[in-house]
């Protein structure tokens, strides 16, 4: 595994880091360094509106102060738009213009099909893709929850690859990113389950070779809540790295002994087992470890 292992983290620059998102970041790069292979970072940076100024040297000197080093040059989504387009154009005889919006749809989970037969101008709409039964089965082994099934067309319907404002799609652009990469492990928060099988349908669609997938339990807040950029989370204090680390070794499942940051990454790096994780999608609370 050792040669054809290569992982990545991807945070959006919508905000600081916070517990949650290290904690990801941190068993990605275990992971990684447990095999021997690469660890990537991409900033996922497609979503303009939602890019904060200075988030990803922010997220950047974070991830440098934990000592989660990266393995190559930054790459960033805003660099892959013609491999997006590419793709489209891959996908366009089996695409339809949609002119749903979310208040259209009710909040609905799967997609009725309400435009599917209308032969609407593709300016202006969101572009879907067609899902059938057939197709749209999809089912893994994910390395942390276990087996996990769903048929797209049934729980999902036909989903949105290109959005209305003209770039792609959260789905698409992920599977055209890690194919470019050329990722083979990925690690995540087990928030991004349930789209796994949306892109393990447009990698098949695309051609793209189907990655191994690993869903590490979320971190919530005590009410709940799970931590993010959306619920305010606190961020990361640069300033506690040694501190956060051990916390975050801690919500993993390891006894963290003492030491700095690099004897304690190397410590966890030689004791890792991602299958020992919990199968929870949410871990119980905050551990904290001085």
């Amino acid at each position: 595994m050792a040669a054809s292992y290569v992982g990545r983290f991807a945070p959006t620059p919508s905000g600081p880091l916070h517990l949650g998102s290290l904690l990801a970041a941190t068993a990605s790069w275990l992971d990684a360094r447990a095999h021997g292979g690469r660890w990537l970072l991409r900033i996922d940076d497609l979503d303009a509106p939602r890019t904060v100024a200075g988030a990803e040297a922010a997220i950047l000197a974070t991830l440098e102060a934990h000592g989660l080093a990266w393995d190559a040059t930054v790459v960033r989504q805003s660099d892959h738009l013609q491999h997006y387009r590419a793709a489209l154009e891959t996908l366009a005889e089996r695409c339809f213009a949609c002119r749903c919006t979310r208040r259209d749809l009710h909040g609905a989970t799967r997609y009725p099909g309400t435009c599917r037969a209308l032969r609407l101008p593709r300016r202006g709409n969101a572009l879907r893709l067609r899902v059938d039964a057939v197709s749209g089965l999809h089912a893994f082994d994910d390395r942390v929850q276990g087996r996990y099934s769903q048929q797209v067309a049934a729980a999902i319907g036909d989903y949105v690859v290109w959005r209305r404002d003209d770039i792609a799609s959260y789905q698409l652009a992920v599977v055209v990113d890690d194919a470019l990469m050329g990722v083979t492990h990925i690690v995540r928060g087990a928030d991004l389950l349930d789209n796994t099988p949306r892109q393990l349908h447009l990698g098949a669609c695309l051609g793209k070779a189907k990655p191994s997938y690993a869903h590490v339990p979320i971190v919530a807040e005590a009410s709940g809540v799970k931590l993010s950029k959306h619920n305010a989370a606190t961020a990361i204090d640069d300033r506690a790295a040694r501190y956060n680390i051990r916390n975050v070794l801690a919500l993993l499942g390891l006894d963290p002994p003492r030491g700095d940051i690099a004897e304690l990454l190397a410590w966890a790096a030689q004791r890792w087992r991602i299958d020992r994780l919990p199968r929870v999608p949410v871990l119980p609370g905050f551990v904290a470890v001085s």
